[in-house]
């Protein structure tokens, strides 16, 4: 071929193994100046900056490529010149060396060379520039230009276009690994560990809270400075919450199909770098400077008392199917990484975004757990919320609460002590895990979510799940040591309307994802109070704003751990998306200006004093179930129910139509001691719920319940101040 070809991307057939079809798209490579490599060590993986033999400073590199011929480290300087070296030690599959000279902040990525035979597995190609899965910093972003797919992804026949090996060089087109050196001290930081039982969590999406915030500085807005801000810091203690759970910040990537579209992910579960914050939320930079910037805010939020808890997404990597482009680790080991089909050109999908990750594998499993304990001890980080959890617990097919990976946490002496969260289904067969994960575990619990929305849309058909879910879901999660904070409860999430949209629309409005509306769920539960979206119908906002006050109250007062979603508390409205993932502006952003409507006002004021009523009272935040047992001679029981009546429930209370609920919980019988052997002694509460359309009567219980009462909160009053006692009245 000329040199002037060269320099061109063609196209040309070669022959097919027994009959395959392939080809073979060539580019033009460069030749680059030698590089001395040291043998270096295989540990620890990915890039360390340290001080080698003689003295001499430079970086350890450490990449798992089993099954690979051979591993080029690729070096680039300011101006994007690449310089190659070899890895030539391998030690059990990990290819190293120890390169002098190389400091913090420079970019890196690897080249790795084997066989081309998709229809086993095999997907490597050294024309691709791929990302360490160990980098802890990322320079650049994901363009995803025809470059960086190993296959040649415009082949007329696309349904063996991913056996067709394109040659062209990505690495212009792709973001770099970044050296990063450990210089931060966390000598001062302080943990607030937060009891379980004592929990408030608060969804937060780093980019969307801080943007449109006017106390936070401009060049600050979006960013992990942003919300290090003291401005944004003062909200969330304010509203009394004790930990932000992240929307995904490990480093990831936009789908294709949204950026034909001219969107981006905003959600960001589409992660390709387990070890990096994401750069875009950085304000300091991005070759390196990332990291003490996240460092920075989690110091900013431990000194507040607030814990910070990782949406993390190990179940599947933003390479997607055997059509999607190859970044990192398809091309490394494929299938190694990955769990294939019987037919290795496809992937087995239990998460519905075209591939998932092989947990059983061993290094996978080290690369999840060395990520997690990344995070905890040199990140600082106090748990993590697993993104289709059950998909993590999977063997070989089926789901295995006994799987590697929950038998590697479990015994983990890091890892056992964090906040572990599970979202726990994924999209395959069997994949609703529910009340199944073991203890040290709690699970997002959407049976809490639906009887909820159910109950305040008058969707019920009698009150039976609605008592399970207020006072523990001990019908799921009593068995094994387990306790009710491990039922996290939740209304709303990131994923579905928020709180205002669920009382304001009772059909999703996705039209602004590009996706004909089809996309999001049709099952939301939700009741638009008869009007469909905004209404200047003074009687219908006022409903709205009332069941806003029902929706959040019920969650707050619920047993087990609330977790609310950023801008609930202020009437945020997405303007009936339920699938904003793809909304960077806007639709997903905070409105702050909320704050300075009276009525929004009251609603965040309602949000804080239930919080804080929550925190005052340990009778709302028990650490065991209830028993539902007489513990005294008076009869008094540690939970009671009762009839608008007055009156305890029957059987047959249980399974009648009803719209009305009163639920008793007893000071006087908490289970456990104080911190000094004392028993927990509290105030007993009565929480009243009403459904129906028309006001009702509910006659108070008197003695061995209450002598008197005193009204605490009453979601049918806007303001709420401070409402006089009570008195019982038989």
């Amino acid at each position: 071929m000329s040199s002037a070809a060269e320099q061109e991307a063609v196209a040309g057939a070669v022959a097919a193994e027994e009959g395959r079809p392939a080809a073979v798209v060539n580019g033009a490579r460069r030749r680059a100046p030698a590089v001395p490599v040291w043998p270096g060590a295989p540990l620890p993986l990915g890039a360390r900056f340290r001080v080698g033999p003689d003295g001499v400073a430079g970086t350890n590199f450490a990449l798992w490529a089993g099954g690979a011929e051979a591993v080029e480290l690729c070096l680039f300087d300011a101006d994007g010149k690449e310089t190659r070296a070899r890895l030539s030690e391998l030690t059990h599959e990990i290819w190293h060396g120890f390169v002098p000279g190389v400091m913090p902040g420079q970019r890196y990525g690897y080249r790795v060379h084997g066989r081309w035979d998709p229809w086993t597995g095999g997907r490597w190609n050294p024309a691709k520039l791929l990302l360490d899965p160990y980098a802890r910093a990322v320079d650049g972003d994901f363009s995803l230009p025809p470059e960086v797919y190993g296959h040649v992804r415009d082949w007329p026949q696309q349904h063996v276009a991913d056996t067709v090996r394109d040659e062209r060089d990505s690495a212009p087109y792709v973001p770099k690994g970044v050296v990063v050196h450990d210089d931060d001290d966390w000598a001062d930081d302080r943990r607030p560990k937060t009891p379980w039982a004592d929990s408030v969590i608060y969804e937060v999406h780093v980019r969307g809270f801080t943007k449109l915030h006017p106390g936070i500085p401009e060049e600050l807005r979006g960013t992990y400075a942003g919300l290090a801000h003291p401005a944004a810091v003062e909200h969330l203690v304010k509203l009394g919450v004790t930990a932000v759970e992240l929307l995904p910040v490990h480093q990831f990537a936009h789908e294709d199909h949204l950026l034909r579209r001219g969107l981006r992910n905003y959600w960001g579960y589409n992660s390709i770098g387990y070890f990096a914050p994401h750069a875009a939320y950085a304000a300091s930079g991005t070759t390196g400077q990332q990291v003490g910037e996240f460092k920075r805010m989690v110091h900013a939020l431990h000194a507040a008392g607030i814990e910070v808890i990782l949406d993390v997404v190990y179940n599947h990597t933003a390479e997607a199917g055997e059509l999607g482009p190859t970044l990192s680790l398809k091309g490394i080991d494929n299938r190694g990484y990955y769990r294939l089909q019987s037919d290795a050109r496809r992937y087995a999908d239990y998460t519905g975004c075209g591939n998932t990750l092989h947990v059983v594998q061993p290094h996978v499993l080290r690369l999840i757990t060395d990520s997690l304990r990344y995070w905890v001890t040199e990140m600082g980080v106090d748990g993590f919320r697993f993104d289709l959890a059950a998909a993590l617990a999977r063997s070989m097919h089926d789901v295995d609460m006994l799987s590697p990976f929950l038998a590697v946490i479990a015994q983990d002496p890091v890892l056992r002590r964090v906040k572990l969260i599970a979202e726990p289904w994924d999209v395959g067969s069997g994949g609703y895990q529910v009340g199944a994960f073991p203890p040290l575990w709690t699970e997002w619990n959407d049976r809490y979510r639906n009887a909820v929305r159910d109950f305040w849309r008058g969707a019920l058909p009698d009150v039976r799940d609605l008592g399970y879910r207020l006072s523990g879901s001990s019908d799921l999660y009593a068995w094994g040591g387990r306790r009710p904070y491990a039922s996290v409860n939740f209304v709303t999430a990131h994923d579905g309307f928020t709180l205002r949209d669920l009382v304001s629309y009772e059909r999703k409005h996705n039209e602004a994802n590009g996706e004909g509306n089809r996309d999001g769920s049709n099952d939301n539960r939700s009741w638009n109070g008869g009007a469909e979206g905004e209404t200047d119908d003074e009687a219908v906002r006022a409903l709205r704003r009332r069941q806003l006050r029902n929706l959040l109250t019920t969650l707050l007062l619920s047993t087990g751990v609330p977790m609310l979603v950023a801008g609930d508390e202020l009437g945020r409205t997405q303007r009936g998306n339920n699938n904003a993932y793809c909304q960077d502006n806007e639709i997903s952003w905070l409105d702050w200006g909320l704050l300075e409507e009276p009525g929004w006002k009251a609603l965040f004021d309602l949000t804080s004093r239930l919080i804080e009523l929550r925190h005052r009272h340990p009778v709302l935040r028990r650490r065991a179930f209830f028993s539902g047992r007489a513990h005294s001679a008076d009869g008094l029981r540690d939970l009671a129910w009762f009839t608008l009546r007055g009156t305890e429930m029957t059987e047959r209370d249980w399974y009648a139509p009803a719209a009305t609920l009163g639920m008793y919980l007893s000071g006087r019988d908490i289970p456990g001691r104080d911190e000094r052997g004392a028993p927990v002694l509290d105030d007993s509460f009565l929480a009243l719920l009403h459904a129906g359309e028309q006001p009702v009567s509910f006659v108070l219980p008197g003695p061995p319940w209450a002598e008197r009462y005193e009204v605490v909160v009453d979601t049918s009053r806007e303001e709420q101040g401070d409402a006089p006692g009570v008195e019982h009245r038989a």
